[in-house]
């Protein structure tokens, strides 16, 4: 079985689709499999579907709910040997487990990627740092969960994975910068600032990448822009580390040439 959450839910078990097409079971499936491996309660599953307003037949729809996966994944397995839907989608006391290797679920080999990436980065090994980052953004397929309608608990790993996949991508553009890449990542940084206005940590990686490509005015400039949007929406200055930064680039200090070593971790820390 092969499930997918990081973009539209989707699941196969040999090469068939599984993907529930009404809207709660799919919502059952996408937060069995970001727990799989673990039990998820009832009351979570049914606080998933109805959030605290349940009706009386709750637990009995919810069974009917897992009854319509079990079938589906039933009818995957028929022509193999491999163990029944529910040895698959297991009953266990007090709740449901989703029992399926780590491998098959997108969004753990996107945290195995991205364990590995962070650690490499830590070793000073930026260019397999870069590579594994990639490779665990490339698990994305849009936004996680994309074609569902979340409950409370599904939304918070929803919020959870997104973080996560911005740490990401925040550190893999660090591996880049510490290659001396600047030049390549200008326009990606271009796009990012703009669909993250209030990201500080991206803004002052593109006035660093700007200001190596001697473009100091355009790095003065975008700490302008995000210093504008954060007074108007939220009526609060750029933090003094942001500041720091600012001020490094109207002096042309040297430290922002080096994209070696850990020269620049008091600016960008």
């Amino acid at each position: 079985m092969q499930i997918k959450v990081l973009g539209p839910v989707e699941a196969k078990v040999n090469g068939r689709s599984v993907t529930p097409s009404a809207a709660k079971p799919r919502q059952i499936l996408a937060l069995l499999a970001l727990h799989s491996g673990s039990v998820v309660s009832v009351p979570t599953l049914i606080e998933e579907l109805w959030d605290d307003r349940p009706p009386r037949s709750a637990r009995t729809t919810l069974q009917t709910y897992i009854l319509q996966l079990r079938r589906l994944i039933g009818e995957a397995l028929a022509s193999s040997d491999e163990s029944g839907a529910k040895e698959v989608l297991v009953t266990r006391y007090g709740g449901y487990l989703l029992d399926v290797p780590e491998e098959a679920v997108d969004v753990h080999e996107f945290e195995r990627l991205a364990r590995a990436g962070h650690n490499a980065y830590e070793a000073d090994d930026y260019a397999a740092a870069s590579r594994l980052l990639r490779s665990a953004l490339e698990m994305w397929r849009g936004p996680a969960i994309v074609d569902v309608r979340p409950g409370m608990p599904l939304g918070v790993e929803i919020v959870r994975l997104e973080e996560a996949r911005l740490g990401v991508l925040e550190t893999r553009i660090e591996a880049d910068m510490r290659m001396g890449k600047h030049k390549s990542l200008l326009s990606e940084l271009a796009v990012l600032t703009v669909q993250h206005p209030m990201n500080e940590h991206l803004c002052a990686q593109y006035m660093i990448s700007l200001f190596r490509a001697g473009r100091q005015w355009q790095a003065l400039d975008a700490f302008r822009a995000l210093r504008r949007t954060l007074v108007d929406e939220l009526g609060v200055e750029p933090s003094a580390r942001l500041q720091q930064l600012q001020h490094a680039i109207v002096t042309s200090d040297p430290r922002l040439d080096r994209a070696e070593a850990r020269q620049l971790q008091g600016l960008l820390a």
